[in-house]
């Protein structure tokens, strides 16, 4: 292969597709460089994001004496579109979904990815480079074929591209000059009902169809509209459907700086994350997704009983996720280590508790829901509540997951508060007067503690734990699930105090102190948004704008953030798409807008 027709060097100018119960990322060149099957946790059929070699998978097209390209997704949708354009002139486009839309009384989306190109201009000679894997890159499948299809058969997968390309083209690589359009539709192993052409177009229509629908529904703000929508889109399709959990990311291990090791797998379900998707989500009244992780939720509480709830679970609702390193995979950019589970399961993070409540207390006072929450599910989340009260002012883990340091975090006691002030108002709605001063007393005594021993005299903040002096960032959310009001001179001094200690120009970091790799390198992207929320609290909007309008110009070209951003070169780091950024888009955007009443 030519160098002019070489992949993408990896790199997260990525787009996302999706349906809710698969995703995938392709490149600038659309080269889908990774994607799990059957769902966000499993094994990834194409993994050349983290292994970009020869022995990496992807499926890509690529166009002799390449020269360019440019992408984009369809308007309010998650179709993605391609362009790829030759020395030439010749130029395709491809356009990459998973379908997903409302039949037969039901969301159809299946484990399935359609890819379409069709030539826009010239005669282009296009070569298909399809290459599956599985048991992460180390298991090649057999591969059968027909007269328009491709069987890739492992030991625990077989997967069956549909095609109306030339299938000795598809399984050579050999270049073909691209006449008309074709079809490409890989997924479980099953023939098609009708007609490959005829198939694509209708998924197609019918997918653009219910994500046009979908976002019509949205209450945007008047300003950022396109950036809200397409952290909207995102944020949904990091939900699967199927039970209901939310994933933090797509990807595993990359690295939250070069070279750092902080490399760790965020394909699971994160309460604390989930809760912050919901309240974003809520905000733009898309309240389904809120039901669909209640109901994920509510197994996990009935399940635990009165027992430890983990910070985290599989989206399964799997307790195990064990975690190893894959020594076979260079990684991204060859930054290694892989690693598939995560040890924070096994962490003691109690925050966890007032994250379950505030993720669940919408539902108790929207009437708009389809399975409101009454006094059933209170009874069920009192038993959440308790064990906040039990754990409050116990060391652990953090928020931050410190593997080898345990403090009385401020984060973990103030959602401890959260959970309590929470289900006193949860009980006052549900006309249980006795409940409510029960819960209310627990909140005065948490409040009244946190304001004191969380403060440090000395630095004139608030600190990152009871009786501490490190700043972390984590704090600021005092006033923004309503702990203290953010313009007591207390928290304002702690928020200038952070500014001159965890920031650089707009970026902030997550904390001071060092942890188990060192002092982290990059700035933390929810944190950036946090202080905008914070200084918009405390009166400074013109600065809060200025620096939103920094984060969305690193955002990627096709508007999405990962976790991390280098505070000098922009680059983004860490897994992706990260939901905890895309939620500060919608948070920041909704905090910042001037209103719709300015202009109608």
């Amino acid at each position: 292969m030519s160098p002019a027709s070489a992949p993408a060097p990896p790199s997260l100018a990525l787009g996302m597709i999706g349906n809710c119960t698969i995703s995938a990322l392709v490149d600038a060149r659309a080269g889908i460089v990774w994607c799990c099957m059957p769902r966000f946790d499993g094994d990834p059929v194409f993994n050349a994001l983290l292994d970009a070699g020869e022995s990496g998978s992807r499926f890509a097209f690529a166009l002799d004496d390449f020269a360019g390209s440019e992408q984009w997704y369809e308007l309010n949708t998650a179709v993605l579109r391609t362009r790829l354009t030759d020395r030439a002139g010749n130029c395709v486009e491809v356009t990459d979904f998973a379908p997903r839309f409302f039949a037969h009384s039901r969301f159809f989306r299946p484990v399935l990815l359609v890819r379409r190109v069709r030539p826009v201009r010239g005669s282009p000679r296009l070569r298909v480079l399809l290459k599956v894997r599985y048991d992460w890159g180390r298991d090649t499948p057999a591969i059968t074929r027909g007269s328009n299809h491709v069987r890739y058969v492992g030991e625990t997968l077989a997967l069956r591209l549909n095609t109306d390309a030339p299938v000795p083209y598809v399984l050579s690589g050999q270049p073909f000059v691209l006449d008309r359009e074709h079809n490409f539709l890989l997924g479980e192993d099953e023939s098609l009902a009708r007609g490959i052409a005829d198939t694509a177009r209708h998924l197609e229509q019918e997918t653009i169809a219910y994500w046009k629908l979908w976002c019509q529904r949205l209450a945007l703000p008047l300003q950022w509209q396109e950036a809200v929508i397409r952290a909207a889109i995102t944020l949904k399709m990091s939900l699967f459907e199927d039970t209901g959990a939310i994933v933090a990311a797509m990807t595993t291990s990359i690295p939250e700086s070069a070279h750092s090791g902080r490399n760790w797998d965020y394909r699971y379900c994160w309460l604390r994350d989930a809760f912050f998707v919901v309240r974003a989500l809520n905000s733009l009244s898309e309240v389904g997704t809120m039901e669909d992780y209640l109901r994920w939720l509510a197994n996990i509480v009935v399940e635990v009983g009165d027992g430890h709830i983990q910070p985290l679970y599989g989206i399964g609702r799997e307790h195990a996720l064990p975690e190893r390193i894959l020594d076979h995979l260079p990684g991204y950019r060859g930054m290694g280590p892989v690693r598939v589970g995560n040890q924070a399961a096994e962490h003691l993070q109690h925050d966890v508790y007032g994250n379950i409540v505030l993720g669940a207390a919408q539902a108790f006072h929207d009437r708009r829901l389809l399975h409101p929450s009454g006094p059933a599910e209170f009874e069920r989340l009192e038993r959440v509540g308790e064990r906040a009260v039990q754990v409050y002012g116990k060391p652990d883990a953090g928020m931050w997951e410190l593997r080898t340091r345990a403090r009385i975090h401020t984060s973990s006691a103030l959602m401890s508060w959260a959970a309590c002030d929470r289900l006193a108002k949860i009980a006052a709605a549900l006309q249980r007067p006795e409940r409510a001063d029960y819960w209310r007393g627990h909140a005065r005594r948490m409040q009244d503690e946190i304001l004191r021993r969380a403060w440090n005299a000395e630095r004139k903040a608030f600190a990152e734990s009871f009786d501490g002096r490190d700043l972390d960032a984590s704090v600021l959310l005092m006033a923004e699930v309503g702990l203290i009001d953010p313009r007591d001179s207390r928290f304002v001094s702690t928020l200038q105090v952070m500014e001159k200690v965890l920031c650089d120009g707009p970026y902030m970091r997550r904390y001071e102190a060092a942890d188990d790799f060192g002092k982290p390198e990059t700035s933390f992207n929810i944190c950036t948004f946090w202080r905008i929320d914070t200084l918009a609290r405390v009166g400074r909007r013109d600065q809060a704008r200025d620096i939103f309008e920094a984060m969305l110009a690193v955002r990627n070209p096709l508007g999405l953030l990962s976790e991390d951003t280098h505070v000098a070169s922009g680059e983004m780091w860490g897994n992706f798409p990260q939901t905890y950024s895309m939620v500060g888009v919608i948070n920041a955007a909704m905090r910042l807008s001037a209103p719709w009443d300015t202009v109608i």
